[in-house]
């Protein structure tokens, strides 16, 4: 049944909505708004003679807020106290503010990205990441709340089988979030951008972005290669722009090959080789610095610019 048949226009021209159309909306069971109703009373206010109850727009402001404060961990009881209580629009900002205050430490936070993960909320699950970036800064977000949470979707894909679209859905948002964070930076510390890229066939990339932004907080300029960056490439740029130092990410052991870094041209000043990633063995890098988190990654190339 297409939504329109769902719901109709008041008296005064507000939109009325249906049980129905308002779990949809929600992305909830409508056995679950009728259970809300019945213990909690955040039920539908309109009523006319001979129909069923319908829900107005205080009604569904009342209703999202209920749900944000669920999905963040807060008891149902309490959660509906507080959705009862609140009088007026629900803007991203209001929910966002009332469940971080509730997130007070770095494991409660990710718990509630996980839960938020597996609702699909695609815009809460940017307004608290996009809230903890500002607050945080790129290295501890990126330590404390993204690393963990992809490490806890990883397990769950893992053990379960199911899920790979609450990875994508999360990994779209952090890599689109952290492109912003690496905008064009003013007078940046370096001349010559360092070098950032995904080693021969490696297809995982976030870990480049995140220092690609780290970077860009530095007032460092990066030149960002990506995924699978053949070592061709990496050496043509070498030639032509004398990066003060190359990043090389390998997420995978395939990708980690360490004969390749002796294919990176010889130039005056030699850049700061920087390996990062699982990819690498160790026991065989002896030509670079393999680091083992960003802010390894970010303190061996502000050494190489003499930052």
């Amino acid at each position: 049944m297409a939504e329109n048949s769902l719901r109709k226009e008041t008296q005064n021209g507000a939109e009325a909505l249906t049980v129905a159309a308002v779990a949809r909306r929600l992305g909830v069971a409508p056995a679950t708004l009728r259970t809300w109703d019945r213990r909690y009373g955040l039920g539908p206010s309109e009523h006319s003679t001979g129909e069923h109850r319908r829900y107005n727009g205080g009604d569904l402001a009342r209703l999202t807020l209920m749900r944000k404060l669920v999905i963040a961990g807060v008891s149902p009881a309490e959660a509906a106290q507080r959705a009862l209580a609140f009088d007026g629009e629900v803007s991203a900002d209001q929910i966002a503010n009332s469940i971080t205050n509730d997130v007070a430490i770095r494991e409660e936070l990710v718990e509630t990205l996980i839960r938020a993960a597996r609702a699909y909320d695609r815009n809460f699950i940017e307004e608290l990441l996009r809230s903890e970036l500002s607050a945080r800064g790129i290295t501890n977000t990126w330590n404390e709340v993204i690393v963990p949470l992809l490490i806890l979707i990883g397990d769950e894909w893992a053990e379960s089988g199911t899920g790979i679209e609450i990875e994508h859905l999360v990994s779209e948002i952090i890599k689109r979030l952290l492109q912003e964070a690496n905008s064009s930076i003013h007078n940046p510390i370096n001349a010559r951008p360092v070098l950032l890229a995904c080693i021969g066939e490696e297809m995982h990339s976030l870990a480049l972005y995140a220092l690609g932004a780290a970077l860009s907080e530095r007032k460092i300029a990066t030149q960002f290669l990506g995924a699978r960056t053949p070592i061709e490439a990496i050496s043509a740029v070498v030639k032509r722009s004398a990066p003060p130092a190359i990043f090389l990410w390998a997420q995978l052991d395939r990708n980690g090959n360490t004969e390749v870094l002796g294919e990176i041209p010889s130039i005056r000043p030699a850049p700061r080789v920087v390996l990062g990633g699982p990819g690498w063995d160790r026991k065989e890098v002896k030509s670079a610095v393999l680091v083992d988190d960003l802010l390894d990654a970010c303190e061996e190339i502000m050494r190489a610019v003499g930052a």
